[in-house]
């Protein structure tokens, strides 16, 4: 058995592997020292330096462990049985496969030998250890075990529903509390935990005449999963899902809003509930929302292009003016906005927001929340933060010409506002500004950047196909005259893609920074045409620009630029 791993020299070997530099390793050292006895690999972690699984990699060739990608292999579900999904959350294994009384085990420990002792002991077989990840360890363990006790769930309820017992009684239970262990509290958890490790931002839950239907949204397509769901529960789920979200569970007539919270795989998560009547029941919608936890992300982490980076900064080099980020619901238009806000937040300015919802808490932020029913709406709420000296005001989206009113008049008075709007493109966002009242020379004088965006799904880099493109409506729409070669989703995807061809989603920009040859026309009041004809000219791209890159580069397919570009 390999030594303690405090006397192995990992760093020598990370720099080796070129994952690090001496540099970068003196400076680990010396954070080392400073910290209360941690392991180097956790502060170059924490530090930043390396990946987990570069860390892994590096342990895999120093202590001759095999290192195992629980991401891509094939996974034994009788050899996951073998360990119990306690022991595997406390002792952070998995067991992922069962060959002649061997158990091969991942774990992010191969040195500490007790845990194989103790695994042996449990299972009576031979222990094979191999080196993963943490994360990967955890969300395997999440993904496995939950769709074992997902099954298990289903199978209580069927007997359940079998046994004649009525939804009526399960709902008197859960308005008590008295059913931590009922079924449908069971299936409500598996439900939420089987979305958040599959990425989803949306539940369904719909009721029809013979069955009540689960659909998650992952990628931005609905996707039905497999649960047979006898109708009479239906009332029972929504109930448990009303209790949760601290609504009325007596009033099934309107529509009604909740929302609750919970942690998974040591992650907060937030939920927002709204339920609406239809014919044979109500229907459900959870919308899953990380919080604070989920650390806020980079705008070059969203798939902006180096030119519109360098047009982007461009924008929020200002001082002072109005930055909008549009496009239709789920663009993605809050991430960037929050990504923005994380570029300019600095201990010397003073950032407040006015949102409804607050989606994301970020530290140093002054965020403030929407009540309408107090009277805290955006006008109201965008007034009184005027008073409390901001440098930079978030505004959660422009809904009426009062709020864009203020909103103008802020920028104009020496703040930066930045806010969200529902529009097509970038040059429409300037005639709906001088539709809903704002003068078009308050409009001018006041807008530095408009960012519009949209979310395209991105090839599965293991199962594209490539292929040559020739139909002629195609070919125009990419603005080509010839064939060209590029790729489509493969027909059934694979493991990687969960069947679907697409893995992830990235944004593409359309951005127009308002210099001062297009503020003259905007004060004009120019047509959206002849706006994005002078921006054009000025170096925007389009967003069919950015996209049709992306096809040509075999990263998206037509479906998807067709999808995020086509109009009439």
């Amino acid at each position: 058995m390999p030594g303690p791993v405090k006397n192995l020299p990992i760093g020598e070997i990370l720099i080796e592997q070129g994952f690090i530099n001496k540099q970068q390793l003196e400076d680990a050292l010396a954070a080392q020292k400073k910290s209360s006895g941690k392991m180097l690999g956790d502060v170059m972690l924490e530090m930043g330096l390396v990946s987990e699984s570069q860390l892994a990699q590096a342990l895999s060739i120093r202590l001759k462990v095999p290192f195992v990608d629980l991401s891509s292999i094939k996974v034994d579900t009788n050899a996951v049985s073998k360990i119990s999904e306690e022991v595997a959350r406390e002792k952070c294994v998995f067991a992922f496969q069962y060959k002649n009384n061997r158990l091969f085990v991942a774990t992010n420990d191969p040195v500490n030998f007790y845990i194989f002792e103790d695994l042996k002991v449990q299972t009576g077989m031979e222990i094979i250890p191999q080196i993963s990840t943490k994360t990967q360890i955890e969300a395997a363990i999440g993904k496995f075990y939950s769709s074992q006790a997902m099954d298990s769930t289903m199978n209580e309820l069927e007997n359940e529903a079998g046994s004649g017992d009525i939804s009526e009684d399960l709902e008197k239970a859960e308005s008590e509390g008295r059913v931590d262990n009922a079924p449908i509290v069971k299936l409500v958890n598996m439900m939420v935990e089987t979305a958040f490790r599959n990425q989803v931002t949306d539940i369904h839950i719909e009721a029809f005449k013979d069955r009540t239907r689960i659909r998650f949204r992952m990628d931005g397509e609905l996707v039905e999963q497999d649960m047979k769901i006898p109708p009479s529960f239906h009332n029972s789920i929504i109930t448990r899902i009303k209790i949760l979200g601290g609504m009325n569970i007596a009033e099934r007539r309107i529509p009604l809003d909740g929302r609750f919270g919970t942690r998974i795989d040591g992650v907060n998560l937030d939920m927002r509930v709204s339920t609406i009547p239809c014919v044979y029941g109500e229907k459900c919608v959870i919308r899953l929302l990380s919080t604070a936890d989920d650390k806020t992300r980079k705008i070059t982490d969203l798939g902006m292009t180096d030119y519109n980076y360098e047009m982007f900064k461009q924008i929020i080099r200002c001082p002072n003016g109005v930055m909008l980020v549009t496009g239709p619901t789920g663009s993605g238009k809050s991430t960037t906005l929050y990504a923005t806000l994380g570029e300019l937040s600095q201990p010397n300015v003073n950032i407040v927001t006015v949102e409804d919802p607050v989606e994301k808490k970020i530290d140093g932020v002054n965020q403030c929340q929407i009540n309408a029913k107090a009277g805290m709406t955006f006008a109201a709420a965008l007034r009184s933060i005027l008073r409390q000296d901001p440098d930079i005001i978030m505004v959660g989206e422009i809904r009426d010409g009062e709020t864009a009113d203020i909103a103008i008049r802020a920028a104009i008075t020496g703040h930066f506002v930045l806010s969200t709007l529902h529009t097509n493109d970038a040059a429409t966002t300037i005639t709906r500004l001088v539709d809903m009242g704002v003068a078009p020379y308050m409009v001018a004088s006041s807008l530095v950047g408009i960012i519009a965006q949209r979310l395209v799904k991105l090839l599965c880099k293991s199962c594209k196909e490539t292929y040559t493109l020739t139909d002629p409506n195609d070919l125009k729409l990419m603005n080509k005259k010839e064939p060209v070669q590029i790729c489509k989703p493969h027909q059934g995807g694979c493991k990687a893609c969960r069947g679907t061809g697409y893995a992830g989603r990235t944004a593409i920009h359309e951005i127009i920074v308002v210099t001062p040859d297009l503020k003259e026309l905007i004060s004009k009041d120019a047509t959206a045409e002849e706006i994005g004809e002078l921006a054009r000219k000025n170096g925007t791209l389009l967003l069919r620009d950015n996209v049709t890159q992306m096809v040509l580069a075999g990263r998206t397919s037509i479906d998807e630029l067709v999808k995020a570009t086509y109009s009439v």
